[in-house]
């Protein structure tokens, strides 16, 4: 077993601890809930058997090793044991949180879809893990409601990084692929184009949509996965915005939601955005220096959009101020492949699941 030194919470000694009921279940493991015998205390284990299920977990439990963040899941070590059948098992202990997921909290209490006020809190603590990790050299790789958890204290956590690379790693190790949940994925991704820190801020902004929707980004559109692959993949298109949503609100959105990566905004520069700060827009707020050229003072100034605002969202927006796992794209013949397929009857996206590659 080993033991994470920065971590706030007591490990569990072999032996010593129970395991409750299933809380979560994925592609590669189960989530069970965890009495520390030595003490009372509650926590949760995930559990691998298969291949590709034990190397999502080692992943996870490096990455979190020498991680110590209040918006990171704490990480409190791992223990190694061999089955009935002697098959390798792998469990790995992480703190608690009571909220359960993003997309349980959607769920429970906003009938699938969140009010903007709760979605800004979200964000801005999702920020604030994303630039913790960047800072570290880590792209999470799989950000979205569910890998998002809530705390009692209304605070949120980061979780889940099976899919998790360190910077450094990929360019030491050329042609590793990345993992992910397809539609949350950024285009460059898909494409194959290499791994920044840019992809999860695309991430990021098909996150709020889902959060201000209660739906995945651009399920309203399609309902086959290959053509949705494509278009996110080979299009100049971006999933729909919120119809409701304030204009600090799209803003927002547009900034993370950018197809050019290097014009994407960056975790630290969009926890001073006007819809994180909660107060009124400027043309200063909104306007930043990129490659040598100035972004639009005014979301007027060029066709962001291409629908209009709702005249609800306007009066809101108003008052608000006043009150201060599928396979990236390697080839052309691959996408070519899709395109051939498009008109296929696939799964519904409601049976995409996580897909993560070494």
């Amino acid at each position: 077993m080993t033991r994470n030194c920065n971590c706030l919470f007591p490990n569990p000694l072999p032996g010593k601890w129970l395991k409750g009921k299933a809380i979560g279940s994925g592609a590669f493991g189960t989530v069970h809930l965890a009495l520390n015998k030595a003490n009372g205390s509650l926590f949760v284990v995930k559990s691998a058997e298969s291949c590709a299920g034990l190397e999502s977990l080692e992943n996870e439990a490096n990455i979190l090793e020498g991680l110590n963040s209040p918006f990171i899941v704490q990480c409190m070590g791992k223990e190694l044991s061999k089955g009935l059948n002697g098959e390798l098992k792998i469990n790995v202990f992480m703190e608690y949180m009571a909220g359960g997921s993003l997309s349980d909290v959607a769920e429970k209490f906003g009938g699938g879809a969140m009010d903007e006020e709760m979605i800004r809190s979200f964000t801005r603590g999702i920020l604030y893990g994303l630039k913790y990790l960047h800072e570290q050299g880590i792209v999470h790789c799989d950000l979205k409601c569910t890998n998002v958890l809530l705390g009692s204290s209304g605070n949120v956590k980061l979780t889940d990084f099976g899919c998790a690379k360190r910077l450094k790693d990929m360019k030491e190790t050329l042609g590793q692929s990345v993992g992910g949940t397809p539609l949350w994925m950024a285009p460059e991704i898909l494409r194959n184009e290499g791994l920044d820190y840019s992809a999860d801020i695309w991430s990021l902004g098909c996150t709020v949509i889902e959060m201000a929707t209660g739906k995945p980004p651009w399920s309203d559109e399609f309902t086959n996965p290959a053509a949705a692959i494509l278009k996110i993949a080979c299009s100049n298109d971006k999933p729909l915005f919120p119809s409701k949503f304030s204009k600090k609100g799209l803003d927002f959105l547009s900034k993370c939601l950018e197809r050019n990566p290097k014009r994407r905004w960056t975790a630290e520069e969009l926890l001073e955005h006007p819809f994180i700060l909660g107060k009124k827009s400027s043309a200063r707020d909104i306007t930043r220096i990129d490659d040598g050229s100035c972004s639009p003072s005014s979301i007027l100034d060029i066709g962001m959009y291409d629908y209009e605002y709702d005249s609800e969202s306007d009066e809101s927006d108003e008052e608000e101020e006043e009150s201060l796992h599928v396979n990236p794209f390697s080839t052309r013949q691959q996408q070519c492949m899709v395109r051939k397929q498009e008109g296929a009857d696939l799964e519904p996206l409601e049976d995409w699941i996580t897909v993560r590659s070494g």
